[in-house]
Order: C-alpha cells, then sequence, then structure tokens
C-alpha cells in the first residue's frame, strides 16, 4: 500500500445515496415554485450539512424555509434508512479486498446513525469498526472545514500527511485537500456528471478516479 490508513467519504463514495438525496431536495424546492434541477442541488448543495446546508437552500430560494422542511426530510430520510440504498459500483469489493491491518475510517457529513444504518445494509458494518465520524458530531466545523479529516487521521493513529482520502464532492475535496492529505477525486456515483472530474480537479485534486478499480491501482492495492 502506498499510504498508512485510507480515509472514506460515505455519501456518493460508498454508497448510491447522493442523486436520489439532490432529487428529493430539488423536487421540493420546485413544488414551491423554485425551479430546481437534481443538477442544481449536487452543484450548490451537495456536501454541506447543519447551518451550511440551511443557509445554502435559503439563499437560493432567498427566503426562509418553510416549516415543514425539517419534516419533509426526516421521513424521507426513514423511508431510506428503512429500504436502504444500492452501493456505489465496486466499493463494497474494494473494501474487502483492503488489508485487513490498514487503519480505515469514515468520515461523512451525515450523522453517525445514517452511516452505521447504511453500512449494515450494504454489509460492512464491520470493516470499519467503531471508526465512524460525522462533521456533524465529531467536529466544530464540518466540511468544506480540514477539521474532520484531522480528526479522523488522530484517532486511527496515522499522521494526515500519511492517508490517503476519498472523496466525490466539492465541499469534501476542499476540505480533504487542505487537510494535507493526499486526495483522490471519485466520480464512480450515478450523480457526476461529465465534467466532474474537472471540477474537482479545479479545486486541488491531483488524482481523479471514474471507478474503483483506478482507485485501487493508485493506492497501490
Amino acid at each position: 500500500m502506498n499510504y498508512d490508513a485510507i480515509l472514506f467519504d460515505f455519501d456518493g463514495v460508498l454508497l448510491e445515496s447522493e442523486y436520489a438525496g439532490n432529487r428529493h431536495i430539488a423536487e421540493y424546492l420546485t413544488a414551491l415554485g423554485h425551479p430546481t434541477t437534481p443538477a442544481d442541488s449536487m452543484a450548490n448543495f451537495m456536501g454541506l450539512s447543519g447551518d451550511r446546508f440551511i443557509a445554502a437552500l435559503e439563499g437560493w430560494i432567498d427566503r426562509p424555509l418553510p416549516d415543514d422542511f425539517h419534516a419533509e426530510r426526516q421521513a424521507e430520510n426513514r423511508r431510506v434508512l428503512r429500504e436502504g440504498l444500492d452501493p456505489v459500483a465496486g466499493a463494497i469489493a474494494f473494501v474487502r479486498a483492503l488489508p485487513e491491518d490498514l487503519p480505515r475510517a469514515i468520515v461523512s457529513s451525515s450523522n453517525t446513525r445514517w452511516i452505521a444504518t447504511h453500512l449494515d445494509h450494504l454489509s460492512l458494518r464491520d470493516a470499519f469498526g467503531d471508526h465512524l465520524y460525522s462533521g456533524q458530531e465529531h467536529v466544530a466545523n464540518g466540511k468544506p472545514s480540514p477539521d474532520l479529516y484531522r480528526f479522523a487521521a488522530d484517532k486511527l493513529g496515522v499522521p494526515i500527511e500519511r492517508a490517503v482520502i476519498i472523496e466525490d464532492s466539492p465541499v469534501g475535496v476542499t476540505g480533504a485537500v487542505a487537510s494535507g492529505a493526499e486526495v483522490i477525486g471519485l466520480c464512480a456515483g450515478t450523480h457526476c456528471a461529465a465534467d466532474h472530474g474537472d471540477r474537482l480537479r479545479a479545486l486541488g485534486v491531483h488524482h481523479v478516479a471514474q471507478d474503483f478499480e483506478t482507485v485501487a491501482r493508485l493506492v497501490g492495492l
């Protein structure tokens, strides 16, 4: 292996949740009278969480969100948690092929309940142990701050400079690059448009992978 640890974003890297989630947001905003496509949602909101996410939505519609927004999102999340989602193509095989003693963690803007439940659906929960880290729960500043990646590397006992981060969103890539780790921009999810890799390179990513076979080669697997 070329690195001493590997950090995985979750949504859009291991789980095919980005397109589904952004489609729901786009449908909600369109119904409010603000025409929004899934591509619009992914370009403007993907990778954000908490106050940053809400501020971006309210900036898009130029007014506060209606009172029912959170209830609508919670209902959709409950449905998805119950039913599960598909993995990103090649993700499960890649994780299972990693050396058992290679430190690895999830570094996500989602909460740990979301991460753990979907890892159970994917039968990957055992591959990460307790190393499930959320920008909502474990650091004061989530993505695009680099804090979550540095926190996870510290928990794994590995210098961040010896870690590699797999990220798919511009927001995540921004924080990952700033952390000091090597970053692989992954464009394997169904949410990634043809120019997605170019967007990630423009943010400082040196390695872009269209699939997990390329990721495996880049990390020395």
